[in-house]
């Protein structure tokens, strides 16, 4: 039997490489929509930056559609883990609740960029302020979306209680969960545009 200070060990090393995991994979997913939208749009991407120590961004030779591609980051960004979360809550998957989790917080993550970068027009905001989108646009997607994530949180159930149980968590669970985002970073790293 693990004492409590393990389990609390075990559990702090799951959630806190779930974590992220979470960060990396989010913008994974919101870079991977600004592709999409480039391609779609006959538009040429010349690198990807994915590092891990680094805010990450898509980088185009050739956008002749900037508007399309810039929304279509936080837009995909939501979209790949709602759609993910129907599907694996369809097939009755009994993890669902970390993709509920994961959809969530790219909800949440993806409207504060959009709704609170318009205020200093940072990063991707700045691009479609310049493309002309309006601030209200910009708003309304961060009103639709954070409130959206906060509810599938909220539909987990109550975080204390997950908390106080540290022993729910196996020693295997929190160590695969490292290992894989150890993997994840050296891949970002090894992969990553300079």
């Amino acid at each position: 039997m693990r004492t409590p200070t393990v389990n609390r060990f075990y559990q702090l090393l799951f959630y806190l490489s779930l974590a992220l995991i979470f960060w990396l994979a989010m913008m994974g997913i919101h870079e991977l929509g600004h592709v999409i939208g480039a391609i779609l749009t006959g538009g040429s991407v010349s690198q990807v930056v994915l590092h891990p120590l680094a805010i990450s961004r898509t980088d185009l030779t050739d956008n002749p559609c900037p508007v399309i591609v810039v929304w279509a980051g936080p837009l995909l960004g939501v979209l790949i883990p709602l759609i993910s979360l129907f599907v694996v809550r369809g097939l009755g998957w009994s993890q669902f609740r970390i993709i509920q989790f994961f959809a969530g917080f790219c909800l949440i993550a993806n409207g504060a960029y959009i709704a609170g970068g318009s205020w200093e027009g940072i990063g991707d905001c700045g691009v479609m302020l310049h493309s002309g989108t309006p601030l209200w646009m910009m708003w309304l997607f961060g009103l639709l979306t954070i409130p959206a994530g906060f509810f599938l949180w909220h539909q987990l159930g109550s975080f204390q209680e997950l908390i106080q149980k540290p022993e729910q968590i196996s020693a295997q669970s929190a160590w695969t969960i490292f290992v894989l985002l150890i993997s994840l970073i050296v891949l970002m790293e090894l992969f990553s545009a300079r």
